[in-house]
């Protein structure tokens, strides 16, 4: 038993305790204005991608969702947390002959095995965190089995892209990527697009070093934050004075590399709030792009819960707050921050297409 499961078992224990005396005193479980699911008896089963849920980036925030549902809900949950590649298709074949209600593979990366596992049982509800089926290529297959869980995190990069731009003094901001995925990759599209468009707009030539729209910097992996540190200091040798790392636990090394080059580069984090995922980095955070993984699959438990699951695409977006950046502080220029909120509303109102 991982470490995960086994403090869900104690945690479990204890709750029965704690409801076996609370019997012996006839009380009623309901407190008159509970959660609808607070007896539940579903059981959510949650896969991560590599890096584990405590990497404080993108297996965290799908986790959070988690625990949410059994703060809430009163689910059941489970992890299971892929140490390799290797671990994904096991892991999922671990929880299918389980008891699991629905089961969440975290990442696109696991597309695959998904795919596998949901064809060969089509009785067991899945809900994949970001990826629609097929998005690792391949046959364009439909499942009524999987809830896709995507997100417009471009939408969110841009507002990023654009703030950077407009704070930046070298003229020069860098990001950098684990691997070359789409769902990496759109954070980078997005961040060029708001650079592109601070230039157009100001007749400036910022410039973004690690992303053309086609090709550039990433480490391989998501794990060895020394190449985070090497990376950013590559960055920060030519000049970039604001760095977006889409690199899930990748990201720490380039925190470590600003605290260590003095702290005048700033930095963006992604997936999550830096500032409540990073706190003693706060300072080095210009802003996040969030992707609220953690509210999607918490909707997800919560129509399983509700019998009301249905296969079938969720797209986050700035409009339905399934992406966002944090409000903006005093190290935003006033112009600049109304710009930034003038631009989020024409994006949500359809008027300005995101695009590098």
């Amino acid at each position: 038993m991982n470490r995960r499961l086994a403090k869900g078992a104690a945690l479990l224990a204890a709750l029965l305790l704690i409801a076996g005396a609370c019997a012996s005193e006839g009380d009623d479980s309901s407190d008159g204005g509970g959660d609808e699911g607070a007896n539940s008896d579903i059981t959510a089963c949650q896969v991560t991608d590599t890096g584990g849920v405590d990497d404080r980036s993108f297996n965290q925030t799908a986790n959070d969702g988690l625990v949410q549902a059994e703060d809430e809900l009163g689910v059941t949950g489970k992890v299971l947390e892929s140490q390799s590649e290797a671990d994904f298709e096991p892991n999922l074949n671990e929880f299918v002959g389980g008891d699991c209600d629905l089961i969440i593979p975290v990442g696109f990366l696991l597309d695959a095995a998904t795919q596998a596992a949901a064809e060969a049982n089509p009785d067991q509800n899945f809900a994949i965190v970001d990826c629609n089926i097929s998005c690792s290529g391949g046959e364009d297959l439909e499942f009524d089995n999987v809830e896709e869980l995507t997100f417009a995190t471009d939408q969110a990069a841009f507002l990023a892209g654009y703030m950077a731009a407009g704070t930046s003094k070298s003229g020069k901001v860098g990001t950098f990527g684990g691997i070359q995925i789409p769902t990496v990759t759109i954070f980078m599209d997005g961040y060029l697009a708001g650079v592109n468009k601070y230039n157009e707009d100001n007749g400036t030539a910022v410039e973004v070093l690690g992303w053309d729209g086609d090709d550039g910097l990433f480490t391989g992996d998501f794990e060895d934050q020394d190449k985070g540190k090497q990376t950013t200091k590559s960055l920060i040798d030519e000049g970039a004075d604001v760095v977006m790392p889409v690199a899930g636990p990748v990201g720490l090394g380039a925190v470590a590399q600003v605290q260590e080059s003095g702290g005048d580069t700033k930095l963006i984090w992604v997936d999550t709030d830096g500032c409540s995922s990073v706190p003693d980095a706060c300072g080095l955070f210009l802003t996040s792009v969030q992707k609220n993984m953690d509210v999607a699959v918490f909707d997800s438990i919560q129509s399983v819960v509700d019998d009301e699951f249905e296969g079938g695409l969720y797209e986050g977006t700035l409009a339905n707050d399934g992406v966002g950046i944090p409000e903006m502080g005093d190290d935003v220029p006033a112009e600049l921050a109304d710009k930034i909120d003038e631009y989020r509303q024409m994006i949500i109102d359809g008027d300005l297409e995101v695009t590098s």
